[in-house]
């Protein structure tokens, strides 16, 4: 057989990238969801920022996902596989997975654990969320305008602080512009189920309700709200399509601005645990994709509260405020802290409805 020299180092040449690739693996990062990427809402908008991030970081990283993961025992399961895997970082995006990730962090410290929404953190555990509130306060103004029957409605998931302060931020807001606004809340003990989401929203619009805000993840109230010729709002994502008429606005959430950041400071061996609260001032969370029934004088407004809150010069909860019962929250001039935030466990004034227990 000739020897041919060309062949001969093009075989080299492959060989040394391959070794060089080997040398120069990626880290990897693994988002795990509670539902489908597909949901339209809360799954959706973490897998967007995931995107983004590891478009923004230029294939520094080998990024992943896992769906449809159950706040149960299989939670600790992926999340210790997804270690044991050589995972850089493990994001956990659902409060169920609080006690999960905690418990698989201590086993594995080389490995940074990022938990969304929760409190309990550790030396290679962090935890980090959007402002929603700020978002539900938002669409809360729009809602105050557009109303006709003074009562809007929200879809509500499970009553934890996170899920009662946007019910309250939302009243709030529509308040804020309207003050003879009242809420109505039908909690539909469910993150993702399309049909229960739905059945919901029918009995807010029977109930009157004709704005609905949502703390569920399907587009169903969208759907629901345009069939029946009310109005709603797409949650963590844009949902026009799914109500094109129905739909006056989205409160979209920018995860990318977490996960980029993050992400950069662990290839730099710069991270630190910590409680990570971004908003409307670091760009997290925004109102969005205004429909062709909200008018130019409601959209306005919307921005020029989605501004001030930017620049920090109006806070959703500023006082004074009252619960529901009628007792004084925060007296004038004060505003509610994270803290005080942390342990949302009632509603205000305007809301209608026992609290669950």
């Amino acid at each position: 057989m000739q020897f041919n020299k060309k062949v001969f180092v093009g075989a080299l040449t492959i060989l040394a990238i391959g070794i060089s690739s080997l040398t120069q693996a990626k880290e990897q990062a693994t988002f795990v969801y509670l539902g489908p990427t597909s949901d339209h809402g809360w799954s959706y908008s973490h897998e967007q920022g995931r995107i983004k991030a590891d478009k923004a970081l230029a294939g520094k990283y080998q990024t992943s996902y896992i769906e449809n993961v159950p706040e149960t025992a299989d939670a600790e399961r992926v999340i210790r596989n997804l270690a044991q895997k050589g995972n850089k970082i493990i994001f956990g995006t659902s409060f169920g997975y609080m006690n999960a990730m905690e418990k698989v962090a201590k086993q594995f410290p080389n490995t940074v654990f990022m938990h969304a929404t929760g409190y309990k953190q550790g030396k290679n555990l962090g935890v980090y969320e959007t402002r929603t509130y700020e978002g539900a306060y938002m669409l809360g103004v729009v809602a105050g305008q557009k109303t006709k029957t003074n009562t809007i409605g929200v879809v509500a998931s499970f009553p934890i602080p996170e899920v009662v302060r946007n019910i309250n931020a939302y009243t709030l807001g529509a308040q804020s512009v309207n003050p003879k606004v009242k809420n109505k809340v039908i909690w539909a003990n469910t993150w993702f189920n399309p049909g229960k989401e739905r059945e919901a929203a029918l009995a807010l619009i029977a109930q009157k309700a004709d704005v609905l805000m949502q703390n569920t993840d399907s587009p169903a109230v969208v759907q629901a709200a345009e069939q029946k010729g009310v109005y709603a709002f797409g949650w963590n994502s844009d949902m026009t399509k799914f109500g094109p008429k129905a739909h006056l606005a989205a409160a979209v959430l920018h995860w990318e601005k977490i996960y980029e950041p993050v992400m950069k400071d662990v290839l730099a061996n710069k991270w630190k645990s910590s409680a990570i609260k971004y908003g409307a001032q670091q760009g997290a969370v925004n109102i969005e994709n205004f429909g062709p029934n909200t008018t130019p004088e409601m959209k306005a407004k919307a921005l020029a509260v989605r501004d001030a809150i930017a620049k920090g010069t109006l806070h959703p909860f500023s006082g004074p405020i009252y619960k529901q019962d009628g007792s004084l929250l925060i007296a004038k001039g004060k505003s509610l802290t994270d803290a005080d935030l942390a342990k949302t466990n009632y509603y205000v004034k305007g809301v209608e409805g026992t609290f669950p227990k």
